[in-house]
This record gives structure tokens, C-alpha cells and sequence, in this order.
């Protein structure tokens, strides 16, 4: 269960592979430093960098390793110049030696197509042909010790979607955080899911309803088991991406708290609006700023609550690409 404290104000604490953030820790003694990592994610980030494979001794320069199927068909990560040199169990040690700091982060970066870090489709080799179908050792374990995390890698923040997608569970993480500092209660998790509703919509209507049941049963003696089972369904929930169909039902469960307000005009123009969005003629960011401007002039305690409109700050212009 995760307990640390974050306050409001902070950057939001993030692992990342060191590599990354320009260090040259690289087994060539460069560095892979990532612009929009460094400079636009790090005015929100207090990112935490790590490499496990100069934690465990390895050198600057040193050799490379990689992901060795040996011939009894495990995976094994060994030197490149020499396979008897396997670093597989240091590196698997390494992961779990990190627990401490591990769990008090709201998400990690990880480099792609490494040994040790790779997130997904690092190479294998064998005596025929590499295939790209590991995990790096390090990342397997982190991905495994805490199954709720956000994990992306930095090459995957290229594409607009996976992007959204990574920051915005960043964020819950964040606001998950906070509500575990501020003590658990039933009432005070119902209020939790309450406000992460339409966000949960968006994604996926099966886990919005099942983590609904969850949180309607949740009893006092049940809170500490239920609160556990709560923060993996609702990670795993937000993980798969929301689809352009999933936000135009939610847009116009929205558009059903103003029916009342707006005159006949208004109400066309966000019909509009939100058909066009359906179209994929606009992004996502013209539907919600119309209708924070519709809310501004006719509040409703529910919407404002919510963070579906809000789930991050709107200088990182997310909502404008997707």
C-alpha cells in the first residue's frame, strides 16, 4: 500500500533512467538526453534518475550487455563480448534493493530497447536471429513489484495518445497519494471515485462500473483490502486508452447537466462541437473548452469536482492532439 505523503505544491516524484536526464552513464560513456523530458515534463516532475547497471558495478565505458537465450531456453543478460559474464541475478537483486524509494514514486521512465530498462520488445538473442520480445531485467522487476505504477518508455512518448496517456495516470497517481495521506475512509474513497468517474468512463466502461461495486460495498472492515483492490483496477483502468467514442459519451453525459441553462443556440453549438470532435475534425481540448466556459457561467458542484476536464495541468497542452 502506498503511503508517502505528497504535498500539493511539489513536483510529483518520478523515476527515470539516468541516461535520460543527459547523464553519460551509458556503456559508451554518452548520454541519451531527452528535450521534452528534461524541459517541459520537469517543470512538473521532480524526476529521480537511476542506472542499475552502473549501481551494480558495471563501468563508464564498459561493455554492452544484452538478452541471451541460452541453450536451455532461459533468458539470461549477459555480456556482449563474452556470455559466461551474466549479470542476470545482480540485476534482478538491484530491483528489489530499490523498494524503498520505489514505492513513494508516482510513475518512471524508462529507456527503450535496453537490456536492463526496457519496458517491452527488447531484442533476445539466440544462435539464429535476435527477436524483440523482452522486458530488461530491471524493469521486469520493477513492473512487477508495483503493478499499479505508470511505466512508459521515453520513445513511446513520441506518439500523442501514449503521451496523454502516461502523464494523465501520472497525475491520478499524484491525487492518489494525497487522499491516502489525508487517512483512509469509506466516505473519503467514494469521494475519490466520485470525482475520477467520467475519467474512468473514458477509458473503460466495464472497470467504471465494476470499481463502482467495489467502492458500494466497501465497508469499514473491509477498507484497507478494498482500497488495495481499488488502486490496481482503477491503474489498469486508466492504462488502456481512451477512445474517441469513450469521450463523446462522456461529453455528452456532461452536456446533459446544462440542459436547463443554455438557450437553444448554446445548445446547438455543443451538439455541433461535439459531433465534430466524434468526426475527428477537431481535438479533444474545443469540446472542453466550450464547455468550461458554459460551466463557468452555470457552475454545477459535481463537474467541478470531477477531473475530467482538469486531469492535469493545461499547459502541457495535451488535449490539443488528441
Amino acid at each position: 500500500m502506498v503511503e508517502e505523503l505528497h504535498i500539493e505544491n511539489l513536483k510529483i516524484p518520478v523515476g527515470i533512467s539516468s541516461c535520460l536526464l543527459g547523464e553519460r552513464v551509458r556503456y559508451d560513456g554518452g548520454h541519451k538526453g531527452h528535450s521534452y523530458i528534461r524541459r517541459t515534463l520537469g517543470e512538473y516532475f521532480d524526476f529521480q534518475p537511476f542506472c542499475p547497471e552502473v549501481n551494480i558495478g558495471l563501468g563508464i565505458p564498459r561493455k554492452p550487455i544484452r538478452l541471451w537465450r541460452n541453450e536451455k531456453k532461459k533468458i539470461r543478460c549477459v555480456s556482449v563480448s563474452d556470455s559466461n559474464l551474466d549479470f542476470t541475478e545482480q540485476l534482478k537483486d538491484c530491483g528489489d534493493a530499490q523498494h524503498d524509494w520505489h514505492k513513494h514514486l508516482c510513475g518512471y521512465i524508462l529507456k527503450k530497447d535496453s537490456p536492463s530498462c526496457g519496458m517491452e520488445r527488447v531484442k533476445i538473442w539466440d544462435d539464429v536471429m535476435p527477436k524483440r520480445e523482452g522486458v530488461g531485467v530491471y524493469a521486469d522487476k520493477l513492473i512487477k513489484n508495483f503493478p499499479y505504477l505508470p511505466i512508459e518508455e521515453e520513445g513511446r512518448l513520441g506518439d500523442a495518445i501514449l503521451r496523454e496517456n502516461f502523464i494523465q495516470r501520472v497525475f491520478a497517481m499524484h491525487r492518489w497519494f494525497k487522499f491516502v495521506s489525508e487517512g483512509l475512509s469509506v466516505g473519503q474513497l467514494a469521494d475519490f471515485h466520485a470525482r475520477h468517474k467520467l475519467i474512468l468512463m473514458s477509458h473503460d466502461q466495464t472497470s467504471y462500473r465494476e470499481l463502482g461495486q467495489l467502492v458500494a460495498g466497501t465497508t469499514k472492515e473491509s477498507l484497507e483490502e478494498d482500497t488495495k483492490k481499488y488502486l490496481l483496477r482503477f491503474m489498469s483502468a486508466l492504462k488502456k486508452r481512451a477512445s474517441r467514442g469513450n469521450h463523446v459519451n462522456v461529453l455528452q453525459h456532461i452536456q446533459g447537466y446544462l440542459k436547463v441553462s443554455l438557450d437553444a443556440d448554446d445548445k446547438k453549438e455543443l451538439v455541433r462541437i461535439i459531433e465534430n470532435y466524434r468526426k475527428g475534425q477537431i481535438p479533444l481540448i474545443v469540446p472542453i473548452t466550450l464547455l468550461n466556459h458554459f460551466f463557468r457561467k452555470h457552475p454545477n458542484v459535481y463537474i467541478s469536482n470531477s477531473w475530467y476536464m482538469k486531469p492535469y495541468p493545461e499547459e502541457l497542452r495535451l488535449q490539443n492532439t488528441i
